[in-house]
C-alpha cells in the first residue's frame, strides 16, 4: 500500500492520540496535536490556518465525533461517552474538500483553430462558441452530453471528473451548492474507495481506537479477532507469533483467528446453500462482504432474497466468543472499513473494529513494535487452509464448494467478482436469467479483502505470506475445524 501524505497525517493522529489516552492525558495535550503534527510554515495549504482546520477535522474523526467540534470537548467526549451511531463511519472533512472543478469538459491546448468547427455545430445546446479561434464551452448552457468530445477530430476536449465521483462505482458522491463532496449515506456501501481516491485526504472514516484503548485500561476482558489478511500486513519478516504477542502485550487478553469463524461460516452456508439452491431459489450469494451486501439491497434489489443467511465469520466468530465469555468486549481487526458499519449493526456480538492502520497506530502510541517482539508466543491454529484463505482471491467460494462437496453436494458454476461495478453486473445478470449460475461471492474490493482500504501492506506480499501461512495449517477443510463438530 503507497504511504502518501495523506496516511501519513492520518497515522500521526491516530498514533498521538493513542499515545495520550494511553497516558492518560488526552484532552489535556490534544490541542498540542495541532503543532506536533504540523510544521510552522503551511506544507499542503494556502496557510496555516487552513492546515489547522484541516487537522481540527482530522482529530474529530480519529475521535469519532462531529466535525468542526471543539476537539478538547470532542476528546473528553470521546472518553465517557459510547460510540455516537447517529454519525456515519465515512465523512467528508468539511475543511478539507479543496472544491475541485466539476465542469466536466474543457477544451484543452490541442484545439487547431479548425475551420470545420465539428464541436460547435454538433452541441445540441449551442454552447460552444470559437472565441479568437478557438472552441469556448459556455458552462451555463453545457448539458455535458460529450458530443463535442466525441467530435473533435483532435482529441482536444477532454472529459474531467472528480476523483471522489469517479472512484465510486455506485454513484453516491454528488457536488453540493458549496462546490464541496457530498455523500449520500443511504447509497454508500462503506468501501473506502473515496477515502482513498481523494488527493486532498478530504474524506475520512471515524474510529474508535481511542474507546478500545479506554477498555482495556479499565480492566475488562479485551479479545482481539484478527482477520486472516494480517498476514504480511506488516512486512514479510513479521510473524504471526509477533502480531500475538504485540497485541497481548497492549493489553488483549486474548487473540483468536476469525479463519476459526470462516470454518464455521463455510459449513453453515454449505447447509444454507443444499438446502435453498435450487430447490427454493437459482442461486444464492456470499454473505461475507458487508458492502457487497448492502450493494445488492441498494442497487439489485431483485436479488436481495439471494443473499446468504449465514453471518459472517466476523460475526460468527464474536458470537463464539460471546458464548464463551458473555461479558467480554469483542473488537475486530482487519482490512475493511464497511465492517465498522456491520458492527454497529450487530453491537450486542461485536464490540469494536479497528482497521491494520488503526491497530499499528494504537500500538505505536504505547511504544510497542511487531519488529521487536520475540516470536515466541505459542497460540492455537484451530482454522483450516480454506477458512484462512477466505481473503484470497475466490476463498469464499472455494471454501463453499469444497465444503459441499464433502456433504455430498455440487455446486454449479460459482462465480467470484471483486470490485462493485463487476459485483452489480454479475448478480444482475444472475437475477434476469443472463448467466448461468448456482452461487457468488462478491468483494466490494477488486484484490480481495487482502488489498481492502486500510490495509498497510502490499497486497501481492500479503497474498504470497497468507498463501504459505494457510497451506501451513494443520487442518485442510473448514468440517477439521473442532469448532464445526
Amino acid at each position: 500500500m503507497e504511504l502518501t501524505a495523506v496516511a501519513q497525517l492520518r497515522r500521526m493522529v491516530l498514533e498521538h492520540l493513542s499515545r495520550y489516552t494511553w497516558n492518560n492525558e488526552l484532552p489535556d495535550h490534544v490541542y498540542d496535536i495541532l503543532q506536533e503534527v504540523r510544521e510552522d510554515t503551511p506544507r499542503y495549504r494556502c496557510c496555516v490556518y487552513k492546515e489547522r482546520a484541516v487537522l481540527k477535522n482530522r482529530i474529530d474523526m480519529a475521535l469519532g465525533q462531529e466535525c468542526s467540534s471543539n476537539i478538547i470537548e470532542a476528546a473528553k467526549l470521546t472518553l465517557n461517552e459510547p460510540e455516537r451511531t447517529d454519525l456515519p463511519i465515512i465523512d467528508v472533512l468539511p475543511a478539507a474538500c479543496d472544491q475541485c472543478p466539476i465542469d466536466a469538459y474543457y477544451v484543452t491546448d490541442m484545439c487547431r483553430h479548425c475551420i470545420t468547427h465539428k464541436c460547435m455545430n454538433n452541441c445540441p445546446k449551442k454552447a460552444i462558441t470559437i472565441i479568437q479561434d478557438r472552441a469556448f464551452i459556455d458552462k451555463t448552457k453545457c448539458i455535458e452530453c460529450g458530443r463535442c468530445k466525441q467530435m473533435c477530430p483532435y482529441g482536444a476536449i477532454i472529459e474531467i471528473h472528480r476523483p471522489c465521483v469517479r472512484a465510486c462505482a455506485i454513484g453516491a458522491i454528488s457536488i453540493g451548492e458549496n462546490r464541496k463532496a457530498v455523500i449520500d449515506h443511504e447509497k454508500c456501501v462503506s468501501c473506502g474507495a473515496c477515502r482513498n481516491a481523494c488527493p486532498f485526504g478530504a474524506i475520512d472514516e471515524r474510529s474508535n481506537i481511542i474507546r478500545v484503548i479506554r477498555e482495556i485500561q479499565q480492566g475488562k476482558q479485551v479479545i482481539a479477532l484478527v482477520a486472516p489478511s494480517i498476514v504480511g500486513q506488516y512486512g514479510l519478516k513479521i510473524t504471526m507469533a509477533q502480531i500475538y504477542e504485540a497485541l497481548q502485550k497492549a493489553g488483549f487478553a486474548e487473540v483468536v483467528e476469525v479463519g476459526v469463524g470462516a470454518d464455521i461460516t463455510s459449513v453453515k452456508e454449505a447447509e444454507e446453500y443444499l438446502e435453498k439452491v435450487p430447490a427454493k431459489q437459482g442461486f444464492m450469494t456470499s454473505s461475507c462482504c458487508p458492502a457487497f451486501v448492502k450493494l445488492i439491497k441498494t442497487q439489485v434489489p431483485e436479488a436481495a432474497d439471494k443473499i446468504s443467511d449465514t453471518p459472517s465469520p466476523m460475526l460468527t466468530c464474536a458470537e463464539l466468543i460471546k458464548q464463551k465469555y458473555p461479558y467480554a468486549v469483542t473488537v475486530f481487526i482487519g482490512p475493511c472499513i464497511a465492517k465498522k458499519v456491520e458492527a454497529r449493526e450487530h453491537r450486542e456480538t461485536i464490540n469494536y473494529v479497528l482497521t491494520f492502520e488503526e491497530i499499528m497506530c494504537m500500538l505505536e502510541g504505547k511504544d510497542i513494535k511487531f519488529a521487536e517482539m520475540s516470536g515466541d508466543t505459542a497460540y492455537e491454529r484451530d482454522a483450516s487452509k480454506l477458512g484462512l484463505s477466505f481473503p484470497l482471491t475466490a476463498g469464499v467460494s472455494a471454501a463453499v464448494q469444497d465444503t459441499v462437496a464433502a456433504m455430498g453436494g455440487e455446486v454449479h458454476n460459482a462465480q467470484y467478482c471483486s470490485g462493485l461495478d463487476k459485483c452489480r453486473n454479475t448478480v444482475k445478470a444472475a437475477a434476469e436469467g443472463k448467466l448461468d449460475c448456482s452461487y457468488i461471492e462478491g468483494m466490494a474490493c477488486s484484490n480481495g479483502c487482502i488489498d481492502g482500504p486500510a490495509a498497510v501492506g502490499d497486497f501481492h506480499i500479503t497474498k504470497v505470506a497468507l498463501t504459505k501461512y494457510a497451506a501451513a495449517a494443520p487442518n485442510k477443510q473448514a468440517a477439521e475445524d473442532k469448532h464445526t463438530k
